[in-house]
C-alpha cells in the first residue's frame, strides 16, 4: 500500500465519521422519546426518557410538558429524580373507564407529567437533559405510543412537539416524541406472534445480528487501516547495514 492510498483511506476514513456524527446532531435537535434495553410491550410496563435539546443560542430551557393520551389509561406512572429540576404528575377520570390486558378497569389515568427546573438550573446552548418516566400498564390496542410535548425557554419562549407524522413518512418540523412498543407477551414471556406468523422476538433478534455484523465491519476496517499504516511505516525505515567483518591475526 502507497503513502498515497494510505491519506486518500484517512481522508474517506474522517469525511464519513464526520458526516455521520452530522447526521446524529441533526436527528436529535428534536425532543424525542427513547427506550434504554428492552422495547416496551403492549398491556405492559415500561420506562420510557424524554431528551431534550436546547436550541436557542440565548435562552436556556426551563420546562418541559408531556401529554398522556387518557385512552392510553396508564393508570401508574413514576419519574426519575434529577437534581435542580420538579416534576409534577397529573392524574385525570375518564369519561370512560379503559380496560387493561390484564381485565382491570382503569377510570382515572395519567395525563401530563411537567418539570420545572429550580432557580439557577436550566439546560444550556449545547446541552441537552433527558426526563424519564416508568409506569403501566400501556395500552394493548396500540403500536405506537405519542407524547406532544412543549419546551419553555427562558422569557416565556414556547416551542410545541406536537405534528404527527403524514402518511409519506416525511418528518414534519415539529415532530411529537413517538415509542413503538413490541407485541404483547404471551403467559409463558414470549412474544406473540403477527398475522403473517413471524415471530417478533425472532425479528428483534435478527436485527441485533444484523448491527452486531455491522459494527464488526468496521472494526475489521479499522484494523486494516492500520494494519496499512504500520506496513508504510515499517517501509520508510532505512534496513540496518551489515558489520564488517573484522580482520583478525592470522587470516589474509
Amino acid at each position: 500500500m502507497s503513502l498515497h492510498v494510505f491519506r486518500r483511506a484517512g481522508v474517506l476514513a474522517a469525511t464519513v465519521a464526520a458526516t455521520g456524527l452530522l447526521g446524529a446532531g441533526i436527528a436529535s435537535a428534536h425532543v424525542t422519546a427513547n427506550v434504554y434495553g428492552e422495547q416496551p410491550s403492549k398491556g405492559g410496563y415500561g420506562t420510557i426518557f424524554f431528551r431534550v435539546p436546547n436550541e436557542d443560542a440565548k435562552l436556556g430551557t426551563v420546562k418541559l410538558e408531556v401529554d398522556l393520551k387518557p385512552e392510553y389509561g396508564i393508570g401508574s406512572l413514576r419519574t426519575k429524580p434529577i437534581p435542580g429540576w420538579t416534576a409534577e404528575i397529573t392524574k385525570s377520570p375518564l369519561a370512560q373507564p379503559v380496560t387493561t390486558a390484564s381485565g382491570t378497569k382503569i377510570t382515572e389515568a395519567v395525563t401530563k407529567v411537567v418539570w420545572t427546573a429550580q432557580a439557577g438550573t436550566k439546560i444550556g446552548l449545547n446541552e441537552f437533559q433527558e426526563f424519564e418516566i416508568s409506569g403501566g400498564p400501556l395500552p394493548a390496542d396500540v403500536g405506537q405510543l405519542e407524547f406532544p410535548a412543549i419546551q419553555t425557554y427562558e422569557g416565556g419562549k414556547v416551542v410545541s412537539w406536537n405534528e404527527q407524522t403524514p402518511p409519506s413518512g416525511e418528518e414534519p418540523e415539529h415532530p411529537a416524541p413517538t415509542v413503538q412498543l413490541a407485541a404483547e407477551e404471551t403467559e409463558g414471556g414470549h412474544a406473540a406472534t403477527t398475522e403473517s406468523g413471524t415471530d417478533t422476538a425472532a425479528a428483534a433478534s435478527s436485527d441485533t445480528t444484523a448491527r452486531w455484523l455491522g459494527g464488526a465491519g468496521l472494526v475489521v476496517g479499522a484494523l486494516g487501516l492500520g494494519a496499512g499504516a504500520g506496513a508504510v511505516l515499517r517501509s520508510r525505515r532505512p534496513a540496518a547495514t551489515k558489520p564488517a567483518a573484522t580482520k583478525t591475526e592470522g587470516t589474509e
